[in-house]
């Protein structure tokens, strides 16, 4: 049976929706109100809706899939390149029904668990970001009164107490105060970003996936909780090879004329995910006694930043290998294909 096709711009209170009517063959553009969206789809056939993958796009998937309907998110990138004329809701609902008929990989619906471990890590690298704000702010005041520290936050905690015990005398106390609840401050941001890397642990010790691929060197505890939430399922890609293109572990290409030139990683896909498997891949060259043979042949003929990145590649196809086939971590296990 062929499926209606429906594009959906969605947002806070009123959602577009673009379609062609099956049985009158009529172009349907129409807002409809959030109160009664999911009233629209409940009194229609089984259709094929898009949407642009955004703020609220998840919730809406899953409460469109639980109807029966089938749901692709798509980039934002991938839909603007379908928007004609001028930028308004119908043009944007024309662009997703146009968009989601080419789609070729879509954004994966995440179950609600799995959104609240990545709610999780985005917390917790909201609090390390403003942590790092935090400790750079107090060095750069405390530099305009003569008093220069060394780079870190255990150079911080080992001088501050002494410089402002010097500064208390020249400075007004309403200043050193401040100064001084700042740097306190830094201790319960340490404490709250323990508690989410602790919660992070707990749920890892539950989920089979996640205890499977922290056995990969360079997979820890955010990598591996990281990875299996924003991932979804690992059989919706096709190989190890397409999941490190889709967070974009792979090189742009640029060409004509039959000859195409490689360049740096595409950057696609999850920066947050893609940064954690770089790290990770960077601390098994640096720290590893013994990285392997294959990292020892690559680093004579590449630059270290290649290396990394080409390590965190292949940590990523490893990653797909063990979900999508249910295995346990070999380190010297060789694939062989089929005769």
């Amino acid at each position: 049976m062929k499926l209606t096709t429906v594009g959906i711009d969605i947002a806070k209170n009123v959602m577009q929706l673009h379609y062609i009517d099956a049985d009158t063959g009529e172009v349907v553009n129409k807002p409809v109100k959030r109160a009664a969206f999911l009233e629209h789809f409940a009194n229609l056939a089984p259709c094929l809706i898009g949407m642009e993958a955004c703020g609220g796009s998840q919730h809406w998937a899953r409460r469109l899939m639980a109807m029966g309907h089938q749901v692709k998110l798509m980039p934002g990138q991938f839909v603007k390149a379908f928007v004609i004329g001028n930028k308004n809701d119908a043009a944007d609902a024309k662009a997703i029904w146009l968009a989601v008929q080419h789609a070729s990989k879509s954004v994966v619906v995440k179950t609600e668990a799995q959104q609240a471990v990545l709610g999780l890590h985005r917390m917790r690298e909201q609090l390390v970001k403003f942590r790092t704000m935090q400790t750079n702010s107090l060095r750069g005041l405390l530099t305009e009164y003569g008093e220069v520290m060394a780079t870190g936050r255990a150079a911080l905690d080992k001088t501050i107490p002494a410089v402002l015990g010097r500064l208390c005398d020249r400075l007004p106390s309403i200043l050193i105060d401040s100064l001084r609840e700042q740097w306190i401050g830094l201790a319960e941001l340490d404490k709250q970003i323990a508690q989410i890397e602790r919660r992070l642990q707990t749920w890892m010790k539950e989920d089979k996936a996640c205890k499977a691929i922290a056995s990969i060197p360079g997979v820890g505890l955010l990598t591996a909780t990281a990875t299996v939430a924003t991932m979804g399922d690992a059989k919706s890609f096709k190989s190890g090879r397409e999941f490190a293109a889709w967070i974009g572990l792979v090189p742009r290409q640029k060409g004509t004329g039959g000859k195409i030139q490689l360049m740096g990683i595409s950057k696609r896909g999850d920066m947050y995910l893609r940064k954690l498997l770089i790290h990770g891949a960077r601390s098994v060259l640096c720290r590893s006694k013994d990285p392997g043979a294959w990292v020892r042949e690559i680093k004579k003929r590449r630059p270290m930043n290649v290396v990394v990145v080409a390590q965190a590649n292949r940590m990523a196809r490893i990653i797909w290998a063990i979900l999508a086939h249910d295995r346990q971590y070999e380190r010297d296990y060789v694939s062989v294909k089929p005769v």
